[in-house]
């Protein structure tokens, strides 16, 4: 009889057994998004910010082919220091079972299995979405994955990378409610601010949970709750936009285009900026983890 997809580790599984909140958690950052020892660093950071919230961390991977919800730790350290780890959106889930590859999830594909193990509530650093018109075009399956799996993604909104207002405009197009939690600008990732308003400001964990529930019973799917980036490690837009023309002048020099960019610009910003994006990077992915756990908690009091 084949095994049951995805596979949820046993404190998952008693977690969702007993009626207990659970938050997914990204291992894109894992294997792709931060260098060693950081990545593992992060990884166990969020999971305890999670705990310490009154949930229960779910770390997702595709682990040697079997869809995976909660890692253990040795998974999350040997994903951190694997290489040739496959990075997996929605679309190459079955590649990675079909060859039976290990894959770090991105938002899209981390949000289709936390669904299906029965998880409500997903925390990761920023979301994709549209790439600017002098790139080749690109839009992240984070945003469709928004509009059809009904999963709250708490994020500091989309990656700085990104062009913002084509991003939202696609949102508001496949009906993904934005909230801004405690804001009313879109946040930038690890840039301090956008300047781009939200459509919905909440103020507390349960206001979040409040809407969100309303949303799905109303027929709606997936929505976005947007917190910035914590104020001390933020970076001022002037600088960042700085450093990233000219990471985007090396990554044209490179012919680096398509899957490779944003992990190229992201470790070149890492780079030019001294590590200051890196450590808000780190900063905000655990804020995330934390803000999610107090919401989950609130769904299931509801």
């Amino acid at each position: 009889m084949p095994t049951p997809w995805p596979v949820v580790s046993a404190e998952v599984a008693a977690a969702r057994s007993a009626g207990r909140p659970v938050v997914a958690l990204e291992s894109t950052l894992v294997a792709h998004g931060l260098p060693w020892p950081h990545n593992r660093e992060t990884a166990l950071e969020a999971e305890a910010a999670v705990r310490a919230a009154g949930a229960t961390p779910a770390t997702v991977a595709v682990w040697h082919g079997v869809p995976t919800v909660g890692l253990s730790e040795e998974q999350i350290v040997e994903l951190a220091r694997s290489p040739g780890v496959m990075k997996a959106s929605r679309r190459d889930l079955g590649v990675a079972v079909g060859l039976g590859r290990s894959a770090a999830t991105t938002v899209s594909a981390t949000m289709a299995l936390a669904h299906a193990a029965g998880v409500r509530v997903f925390a990761t650093g920023g979301i994709g979405g549209a790439h600017p018109e002098d790139e080749p075009f690109d839009i992240s399956a984070d945003l469709t994955e928004l509009a059809r799996t009904p999963v709250l993604v708490v994020c500091a909104g989309a990656k700085s990378i990104l062009h913002l207002p084509r991003t939202l405009e696609i949102l508001e197009t496949l009906g993904v409610p934005v909230l801004g939690y405690r804001t009313d600008e879109f946040p930038a990732f690890t840039v301090a601010s956008s300047s781009l308003p939200v459509p919905c400001r909440v103020d507390s964990a349960a206001e979040a949970a409040r809407v969100f529930s309303a949303h799905v019973r109303l027929g709606g799917r997936g929505a976005v709750l947007a917190q910035p980036c914590p104020p001390q490690v933020a970076i001022p837009a002037a600088e960042f936009q700085t450093w990233l023309e000219r990471a985007r002048r090396e990554a044209a020099a490179a012919a680096t285009t398509g899957p490779r960019l944003t992990p190229f610009l992201l470790a070149r910003l890492a780079e030019l900026s001294g590590g200051r994006t890196l450590t808000a990077n780190q900063a905000l992915v655990v804020a995330n983890a934390r803000l999610a756990a107090e919401v989950a908690v609130q769904l299931d009091a509801a």
